[in-house]
């Protein structure tokens, strides 16, 4: 099937560029140059991918991922001016699952969305392929991931995870009391070589801590070891 992408920028030409690049590869594009209007058509007809910018007039890229996040779990990469690490952070920390800097290469841009939807489509159903046996639900504790359905939740109430932070928790929760390294975590979340910083896994896991968080006050299941990484615990 073809994927669907929607670009939220108010630069008709950055508009116009990527849409025809992504139109060449094989994509779908809806274009939006107003962040209100993206937000209705994001949330009554998602695509598979967004991809927003951080600067816009009357709601900006963060307040649109804010809103979003509130309603959607589709999978958004996020354009940021260069050396702007104040909007990577929060964007990060809003539940994005990746983040450009301007200026992009194109290349760069269609393969971090290949690499993500990739992803999503191994977290959702039939994603693994009719070859391959269907990926079994874990179950450590308090904590239940089923990654055919990409479905979480803790002592039974339901947790919503980007892909990006699904495949974060599902990495630590594979093998509880194993310390993870980000280099791990960012090898397990970010594949074909991407790069990507520690800020942006510590980023990932405290939105994946402020979730659950929602769901109990008192989860703490997710360990920090300083100079170390991170591991799950199921006791």
């Amino acid at each position: 099937m073809t994927a669907t992408i929607a670009l939220v920028d108010d630069d008709r030409n950055i508009l116009t560029s990527v849409s025809i690049a992504l139109q060449t590869e094989g994509f779908l594009t809806r274009v939006y140059s107003d962040g209100e209007v993206a937000l209705k058509a994001l949330v009554d007809n998602p695509p598979d991918l967004a991809v927003l910018d951080i600067k816009m007039p009357r709601m900006d890229g963060l307040e649109l991922l804010r809103r979003l996040r509130e309603r959607s779990a589709v999978p958004v990469i996020f354009l940021t001016s260069k050396d702007d690490e104040l909007d990577e952070a929060l964007g990060l920390a809003m539940g994005a699952d990746d983040y450009i800097a301007k200026p992009f290469s194109q290349r760069l841009l269609i393969a971090r969305i290949r690499a993500i939807l990739r992803r999503a489509e191994g977290a959702l159903p039939g994603g693994n392929g009719e070859d391959e046996a269907p990926q079994q639900p874990i179950e450590r504790g308090r904590l239940t991931m089923d990654p055919a359905r990409h479905r979480v939740t803790w002592a039974g109430a339901p947790v919503t995870l980007t892909v990006t932070e699904f495949m974060i928790l599902e990495t630590l929760a594979q093998r509880p009391g194993i310390v993870k390294t980000r280099n791990q975590l960012m090898d397990a979340a970010y594949q074909d070589d991407i790069y990507v910083d520690d800020r942006t896994i510590d980023s990932h896991i405290k939105r994946v801590r402020r979730k659950f968080r929602e769901a109990d006050p008192e989860f703490d299941a997710i360990e920090t070891l300083y100079g170390a990484g991170y591991r799950f615990t199921d006791e």
